[in-house]
């Protein structure tokens, strides 16, 4: 799939729900109308009907307040639902093109951010988007248009009276600016430090049992205090803000409304407005005090809003370093023909693998070695292209994986790593992994009994049906490798890669899988392992040291050889040689 740049696209997410905002709009135009309406109908009632004595006006000015109680529950009702509905559909394709976005991204990506800050960006920040446009957005914008609305009608009544509000406008609006500028500091601190303390959550739940293991409890609970106390002080900072200013943004609506009484007080004993009109915009004073009260609480909203967007801004602007050429072609019918031509590979400074080359011909089994560090998971990650070769070239089916779309060439490649992943899922979906249509339970079966994890998967009480936690919690470490080289082989991928697979299995199961694989005559197979007896069937074994090849061949020449592999056989192997000498044993099961 081609990644191509597009605009920020939450706009486009708005625009989309337009229809919806026109409802939510219009339903808060009518709620706002008849509130603005109702100081109307009082002043009528005590200016005509209780001073004037009209009575016959007391019906319709009745029946006009009972309107405006029921329009406006209506409205209101619309709106508010309408406003949740639409602010939830926002953030949910928000998160979902944020998701996607980062499943697009490369490796190098994951190598430099952690998995938590990911979390706060899909989960919290987004969130806050949901509150900007939906309710709460809604309600800032209703606070605005009905404070213009009340304004407008103050300065019709009586413009000298209306001066009171209108002065006390300006210096609310200086307060939340000022609010505002804080609040969004300190939102940006506090979103960062939420994504650290998920980063600290998530890897200690994740290494529960290495913690264990070091009994190490303390020292990671001290951790967590600490980052938690961090994310209490930024909050008490915020709280702290939000103290100072809610009183001065409260006190000041009070003021206005207690100058408006006696100064409209005043005006009804010289005679120069009615009764009713002071009556009015009390009323009105009084209407206008919700906006002005919550402004604080809704430029708290708006800033937490702000600032996460530019976190997830700062996410979607990152592009796929590793991305479909332009002209990238498809590679259909694939024999699992692979070559490294004169590959070397650096990353973040450090030369990793330097002049590799191989040639993999179908149905060819190469086998790998080398000390930990010397480039051999690099190869795998190459293979996938999870990262791009700096000089050299590899080939797929004689074509640069380079030239080929991604799907091609991870389609072509099935792995086991090192590092097992089981998803919380049954095992049937773990073995199909998003491919429930297209694969059938008897592949799933076949694949189960190759690697020898069939025997005790029906053992288990729900069988295929049985639920495995996040890293296959109730199995052994031997029992998930088994699993992940049943999923592996259920993709009948062309290319089936090992990477030190079986290093949890005791020799006789690792044996047994050996000659399973050995049968699938189709596949090529590139097996990486500490163990001789892992690759010592391998029509060609590579021994890699600090990124080079150092030795290759056979098993039986590499041993004539009497160089590096001849040193790990005999580190692995030499007891039991020399027990074969006495007389005392006669093979190895597992060097068969």
């Amino acid at each position: 799939m081609k990644h191509k740049k597009r605009k920020y696209p939450l706009w486009h997410f708005v625009g989309k729900n337009w229809w919806r905002y026109i409802i939510a709009g219009t339903a808060m135009g009518i709620s706002i109308l008849l509130d603005i309406w109702f100081p109307i109908l009082t002043m009528s009632i005590v200016d005509d009907v209780i001073i004037g004595g009209d009575m016959e006006a007391l019906k319709p000015l009745l029946a006009g307040i009972l309107f405006v109680g029921f329009g406006r529950a209506v409205s209101q009702y619309i709106k508010e639902f309408t406003c949740d509905v639409t602010g939830s559909r926002v953030a949910s394709d928000m998160r979902e093109y944020l998701f996607r976005h980062i499943q697009s991204l490369s490796r190098n990506y994951f190598d430099r951010n952690n998995t938590g800050e990911l979390m706060a960006r899909v989960k919290d920040d987004v969130d806050r988007l949901w509150d900007a446009f939906g309710f709460v957005g809604m309600l800032a914008v209703e606070a605005i248009l009905y404070t213009i609305g009340v304004i407008v009608c103050m300065v019709q009544l009586n413009w000298q009276l209306s001066m009171i509000p209108v002065l006390m406008l300006p210096i609310m609006g200086v307060m939340a600016i000022r609010l505002e500028k804080k609040l969004d500091k300190i939102y940006d601190e506090i979103s960062e430090q939420n994504a650290v303390l998920n980063t600290v959550v998530q890897e200690n739940l994740s290494g529960v049992r290495t913690v264990k293991a070091f009994a190490r409890e303390r020292f990671e609970m001290e951790k967590f205090r600490k980052q938690n106390g961090r994310y209490y002080d930024l909050n008490v900072e915020q709280a702290d803000i939000m103290a100072r200013f809610e009183p001065k943004i409260s006190f000041i609506p009070k003021v206005m409304q207690l100058m408006v009484l006696l100064v409209g007080g005043y005006m009804v004993m010289k005679g120069n407005i009615t009764l009713g009109l002071l009556t009015a915009f009390i009323q009105y004073a009084n209407n206008i005090v919700w906006p002005m009260e919550n402004i604080g609480w809704l430029t708290n909203a708006m800033a937490a809003a702000f600032a996460s967007n530019k976190k997830i801004k700062k996410i979607l602007g990152e592009e796929p370093e590793i991305k479909d050429a332009e002209d990238a072609q498809i590679l259909e019918d694939a024999t699992g023909d692979l070559q490294f031509d004169h590959v070397s590979f650096s990353l973040h400074g450090t030369n990793i693998l330097n002049d590799i080359s191989f040639h993999l011909k179908p149905g060819k089994t190469l086998g790998i070695m080398g000390m930990t560090g010397a480039g051999k998971s690099t190869i795998v990650n190459l293979i996938n292209r999870f990262y791009d070769v700096e000089q050299g070239q590899i080939l797929l089916d004689g074509q640069d994986i380079r030239n080929l779309t991604l799907d091609s060439v991870r389609n072509c490649t099935s792995v086991v790593t090192q590092d097992v992943f089981l998803f919380s899922d049954t095992i049937r979906e773990n073995m199909k992994l998003g491919r429930r249509k297209m694969m059938g339970d008897e592949t799933v079966r076949q694949s189960l009994i190759t690697a020898h994890a069939a025997e005790f998967v029906d053992k288990l009480e729900e069988g295929y049906d049985t639920v495995i936690g996040e890293r296959g919690v109730g199995l052994s470490g031997g029992q998930k490798q088994r699993l992940s080289i049943a999923r592996a082989l259920a993709k009948d991928a062309k290319i089936l890669i090992l990477d030190d697979s079986t290093s949890a299995l005791d020799m006789e199961t690792e044996y047994a899988i050996q000659q399973s694989l050995a049968e699938k005559k189709g596949v090529s197979k590139i097996i990486i392992a500490h163990r001789i007896s892992s690759v010592r069937n391998a029509d060609e074994i590579l021994v890699l040291d600090h990124g080079m090849i150092a030795e290759r061949g056979t098993h039986e020449t590499l041993l004539e050889k009497k160089g590096f592999y001849y040193a790990t056989y005999e580190a692995q192997y030499g007891d039991y040689r020399g027990i074969e000498e006495n007389g005392k044993e006669k093979k190895c099961p597992s060097i068969q």
